[in-house]
């Protein structure tokens, strides 16, 4: 009686455990949408990032001992989970969020994160704000090991999207890589020198709609 007791209560609790998953997935969604609704060009996406797609994002970054990595426009925090999961510690991120109500979240879901609320198409003066990796006017020749971006750059023109290119490459440090996620059939941003690289992951099938990875490295 006691085992059978035992088995019917680990049951309700797994259902318990997947009811809030579902829960916290739709309430995310809904955040999304009106986020979208309000703003459409900023926001982008209509629903968060799905996991199969984050963590291919977050498989092309390797947590160090004192690396640092920069997540632009995190949402809700699909991405940053991925990251997470990856092993890297609070330390070893960055998160720059335009939206005060997805910093609110972010903070509350990922306690000791740096959520910084900037502009990632001004990634440096983001980053200079108070807990940010360059606050430390000493550290400010420092470079990043790598910049993973959820957002929307084709809702931008094209000279602001090779603007924030050039700007995150400077930041990385040689061969570090810089990701984006895209919907597109082509690389969001065409790089203006050779010395750049592109690689595009397979497509990710299971994320709505399907998208693509890509990467850009500079060399040295």
């Amino acid at each position: 009686m006691l085992k059978r007791s035992g088995i019917r209560g680990e049951r309700l609790r797994e259902k318990i455990v997947k009811a809030n998953a579902v829960r916290a997935k739709v309430l995310d969604e809904m955040k999304f949408i009106r986020s979208w609704a309000q703003n459409p060009l900023r926001t982008g996406a209509v629903t968060p990032s799905g996991p199969d797609l984050a963590a291919k994002m977050a498989s092309f970054l390797t947590p160090r001992p004192h690396c640092r990595v920069v997540e632009l426009g995190p949402g809700t925090g699909a991405v940053t989970k991925a990251l997470i999961d990856r092993g890297f510690a609070n330390h070893h991120l960055n998160l720059v969020e335009y939206s005060p109500e997805f910093c609110e979240i972010l903070s509350l879901r990922y306690p000791g994160l740096t959520v910084l609320q900037g502009d990632a198409y001004a990634l440096r003066e983001s980053l200079e704000s108070e807990g940010g990796f360059f606050a430390d006017r000493s550290n400010r020749s420092g470079k990043l090991d790598g910049i993973v971006s959820s957002l929307p750059l084709l809702t931008k023109p094209e000279s602001v999207r090779k603007a924030l290119l050039a700007e995150a490459l400077e930041m990385l440090k040689p061969g570090a890589p810089f990701i984006q996620f895209s919907y597109g059939l082509v690389a969001p941003v065409k790089p203006n020198s050779h010395a750049v690289s592109v690689f595009s992951s397979d497509w990710v099938w299971k994320n709505l709609p399907p998208a693509r990875v890509w990467v850009y490295r500079k060399g040295h």
